[in-house]
This record gives structure tokens, C-alpha cells and sequence, in this order.
């Protein structure tokens, strides 16, 4: 999926890094999310791209998995911009995922190439298959002013967030819901206090490794200094299952209303493989 889905970014600008977790709060979840999840293939890839969305599964305890992409963005004024995000995900307990992302970006309408700030999370699912939210899962998120704003990398701000996400299979179909919010602390001279976030993702299978996704997502306007109206956009494209370890995406997004800009994008989804072996659960 999109960079943006573990943090919710301000929707001036699409060159922010994601929110993620206090990694303090990892060794209580770890703790506590002890329920075995549905078996499978450990090594089989849990695409988070191209979406804004993510859906609430996680990788299995022990291993590791990158994804990474390109997005080439054009703005309505004819600038241009895009970013290259990394997300790194490692599984620490069943049900319970740490991210790592960050991102080379290039601000629209400026000259600047250079890394992001970076950001951290942890995905927790608590629930499956429950009335009304399905497979439930929360993703609390912090992100660190590690970039210099000067270039317009960098927000200057430390942002806290929270996502909260909704998933079900229907059939052949995914269905990923989320809404998400982001509190900034620092300058509001470049990102707006908070910020929300809500998307609805479908995707299926088309033949052999062919699939498809879509997506409806939203960014509500903000106020403040840096505060913009409100966007919505639409985002598609096909993927393709190489391996069973390996998964490739591209498409476009299309706005519909506000300043979300045209894009392009491209990227692909790794299973690296397993970094320890995980212990098995206390009966």
C-alpha cells in the first residue's frame, strides 16, 4: 500500500512520512496478543500497497517483509513532485506487527531530493471476524521531525496517530475500511494541528497471479496556517502475485475534489524471510 496508510498525512501536501507507535507500548501488546492466527504460509507476502488503505492482517511472528514503491505526482498549477517510500514490517507476536517507513521524497514545486521523516507503528489486530468490523485491528503511530523543513522534506512536527481499521472477505473480494487521525506537536506553519483520514478498498483476483484493487479515499480539510480544503480520490490498478514471497503493483489516482494531485505509481511487495523462530504460545 501507499505510504500514507500508518500515519495520516496532511492533505496539502502528499510529501509527508507516515505516524507510527511508541515502541515502548510494544512489549505490553507483545504480551498480551497471544491468540494464534488462522494458519498459513508464513513466507506468503501481505501486501499493504498500492493503498491508502491497510487491511488488518499481519506478518507471521519472526519474519520480515519490505515494500517499497515510486509515486510521480502532478499538481492542477502543472508542478510536479513524488516520493519513494520503504516500509519495513517485521512480525513480533502473532497478531502483532512493527513498522518502520520512510521515504525519499521530491517536494512539488521545489528542487529538493532527500529522505523523509521517518516514522514508526505497530499494527495490532484485536479481533476476527466480529459483527460489523469483521477482522478489526488498530494501528497506533508516531512520526519524529527527522527531516529538514528548509527543503520541504520535513514537517518539523512530532505527529501522533491512530488508525483504526475494518476488514472482510466477501466472496473472491477484500474489503478494507479506515478512518484514521493524526495530532502534530510543533511549528503549524507547514502541516496543520491534526488531521483525519477515511478510505474504503476493494481488490480481487482476475486469473493465475493477476489481481485487481480500488480505492475510494478522503482527506477532510484542516485549519490553521497550513490548512486546506478537503480532497477525495480515486485509485486503481492491477497487481500481480510473481511468488508467493513476491507481489507487484502500479496504477494511477485520479482526484475528484481538492488538491490531491494526478499520480502514477509503481512498486512491489517482498517476503525476505524469517529473522528468528517465534516461540510457540503459552497454554
Amino acid at each position: 500500500m501507499r505510504w500514507q496508510k500508518t500515519w495520516i498525512r496532511s492533505n496539502y501536501s502528499p510529501d509527508m512520512a507516515r505516524v507510527v507507535t511508541l515502541p515502548a507500548l510494544a512489549g505490553f501488546l507483545a504480551s498480551v496478543a497471544t491468540a494464534q492466527e488462522p494458519a498459513r504460509d508464513p513466507h506468503a507476502v501481505q501486501p499493504e500497497r498500492p493503498t491508502v488503505a491497510t487491511h488488518a492482517y499481519t506478518v507471521a511472528p519472526g519474519w520480515l517483509e519490505i515494500e517499497a514503491g515510486v509515486e510521480l505526482d502532478r499538481y492542477a498549477d502543472r508542478s510536479r513532485g513524488g516520493s519513494a517510500p520503504v516500509v519495513i514490517k517485521v512480525g513480533l507476536a502473532p497478531r502483532l506487527q512493527f513498522d518502520f517507513d520512510a521515504a525519499i521524497v521530491s517536494p512539488a514545486r521545489g528542487n529538493a531530493l532527500g529522505v523523509g521523516d521517518l516514522a514508526v507503528g505497530l499494527k495490532w489486530r484485536l479481533f476476527d471476524r466480529a459483527p460489523i468490523v469483521g477482522d478489526f485491528t488498530v494501528i497506533p503511530s508516531f512520526k519524529l521531525p527527522t527531516a529538514p523543513t528548509s527543503s520541504g522534506l520535513g514537517t518539523g512536527t512530532t505527529d501522533v496517530g491512530l488508525l483504526l481499521v475494518s476488514s472482510h472477505q466477501l466472496g473472491p473480494v477484500s474489503l478494507d475500511v479506515n478512518v484514521g487521525y493524526t495530532h502534530r506537536g510543533g511549528p503549524e506553519s507547514l502541516a496543520p494541528r491534526s488531521s483525519s483520514l477515511w478510505t474504503v478498498s476493494v481488490g480481487g483476483p482476475v486469473a493465475g497471479g493477476v489481481g485487481w484493487t480500488a480505492e475510494l479515499y478522503g482527506y477532510p480539510a484542516t485549519s490553521g496556517p497550513a490548512g486546506a480544503a478537503s480532497t477525495v480520490a480515486l485509485l486503481g490498478g492491477p497487481t500481480l502475485l510473481v511468488r508467493s514471497w513476491l507481489a507487484l503493483d502500479a496504477g494511477v489516482i485520479v482526484p475528484l475534489a481538492g488538491p490531491q494531485p494526478k499520480a502514477l505509481y509503481i512498486g512491489c511487495v517482498y517476503n525476505v524471510g524469517r529473522l528468528w523462530s517465534a516461540r510457540p504460545p503459552i497454554r
